[in-house]
């Protein structure tokens, strides 16, 4: 069951992204982001035949790059009462998703979030769908579920606090956090 739910999903995401109807235009509100950390010394070099995991390729570190795409685009923003993904974030979807594959050891959370109109319970459930959208999305480029934690917050942690559709559209989002 749990299967064929996850085939519907990107079954519509990809039909929704090879859609000919105009989608609105969400906001590209960016994402604060914390400042990356100082480079850390590097251990010396172990005995011949010892690897150390100092020794092994590290990490790539774009995701903490406040100057790279992966710190600036983090959020996927959705239309109302929709968990389907626009075609206009495929390229951040794609983006993540080579570099969480290339990166099998980082982990995410993508969490989903709604606007304040509609229940509690309802809103709790849409971002859930949108969390869950964006991770099988990912997983089209190799992102394994071990990676990924889709969760809602529903309408409990707002982009903006208006009343208006303005704010709305930037409320109705998916975010990719990184964990450290």
């Amino acid at each position: 069951m749990q299967r064929h739910a996850i085939v519907f999903g990107l079954v519509t995401w990809i039909m929704a992204a090879c859609s000919s109807t105009p989608t609105a235009q969400a906001p590209a509100a960016p994402t604060p982001q914390a400042a990356a950390p100082a480079a850390q010394p590097s251990a010396p070099p172990a005995a011949a035949g010892h690897a150390t995991p100092a020794d092994r390729p590290a990490v790539q570190a774009m995701h903490l790059d406040a100057a790279s795409a992966l710190s600036r685009e983090r959020s996927v923003y959705f239309s109302f009462d929709d968990a389907t993904i626009a075609r206009q974030y495929a390229p951040v979807i794609e983006r993540h998703g080579q570099y969480l594959q290339r990166n099998g050891t980082l982990r995410i959370v993508v969490q989903g979030n709604t606007d304040e109109r509609g229940g509690s319970e309802y809103n709790l459930a849409l971002g859930q769908r949108r969390a869950d959208a964006v991770k099988a999305a990912l997983r089209i480029y190799g992102v394994r579920d071990a990676q990924v934690e889709a969760i809602s917050f529903g309408e409990e942690k707002p982009m903006e606090g208006g009343h208006d559709e303005s704010s709305w559209q930037k409320n109705r989002r998916a975010d990719i956090v990184y964990q450290r």
